[in-house]
C-alpha cells in the first residue's frame, strides 16, 4: 500500500471525527475511534491487490464499522450511574486500618509464642507448618519418629493457642 498515512490524517482525522460524533458518540469516543481507524490502517492494511483506489472512503468505512462495533458493545454493558453518595457507599475489599493492626498484634504474639518453644518442638513446627514440610520429612529432618514430631507440632499449636486465646 503506497498510502501517506501520516497526510491523511492531517487531511481527514477532524472529518473522520466529526462524522463519528454525527452518529452519537461522544467527542470522546469519536477522538478514539479515529485515532483506532488509523492505527487499525496501519495494521492491517488493505492487501496489495484490493481494489481499493480511494483512500478517503476505505478510512471512513474502517471509521463506521469500528462505531458499529463500539455501539455493539456498548449496548452489550449494563451501565450504571452512581452519584457521589453512592459511589462512596462501595466496600472496599481491603481490610479496616482497625483489622490490620490486629492482626499485626496476632502475629507479633505467635512469633513472640514461636521464640518461647524449646528448639525442637520450634523447628518441627516451622518445617511442618511454615516449610510445608509433611511430617515424614520433617521426622528425617530432624531425626525423629513421626509421631514424636507429630507430638512436637501439636504441643507447639497448643502453646501458641494457649498465648493467642489465653486459655
Amino acid at each position: 500500500m503506497g498510502w501517506d498515512l501520516a497526510t491523511l490524517f492531517k487531511r481527514h482525522a477532524k472529518d473522520i471525527a466529526q462524522a463519528l460524533r454525527k452518529r452519537g458518540l461522544t467527542a470522546d469516543t469519536a477522538a478514539d475511534l479515529t485515532q483506532d481507524t488509523f492505527v487499525r490502517v496501519l495494521a492491517s492494511p488493505p492487501a496489495d491487490n484490493a481494489p481499493v483506489s480511494n483512500p478517503t472512503a476505505y478510512l471512513f468505512r474502517v471509521a463506521r464499522n469500528l462505531s458499529i462495533d463500539h455501539q455493539r458493545r456498548e449496548r452489550l454493558l449494563n451501565r450504571v450511574d452512581l452519584g457521589p453518595e453512592n459511589f462512596e457507599a462501595i466496600v472496599d475489599p481491603s481490610p479496616s486500618q482497625e483489622a490490620a493492626v490486629y492482626d499485626r498484634q496476632k502475629l507479633a504474639l505467635t512469633a513472640a509464642a514461636l521464640a518461647e518453644l524449646p528448639e525442637k518442638t520450634r523447628r518441627a513446627f516451622e518445617l511442618h507448618r511454615i516449610e510445608e514440610m509433611t511430617v515424614a520429612e520433617a521426622a528425617a529432618e530432624l531425626g525423629l519418629s513421626r509421631s514424636r514430631v507429630w507430638a512436637l507440632v501439636r504441643e507447639a499449636y497448643e502453646h501458641i493457642d494457649m498465648r493467642l486465646n489465653g486459655l
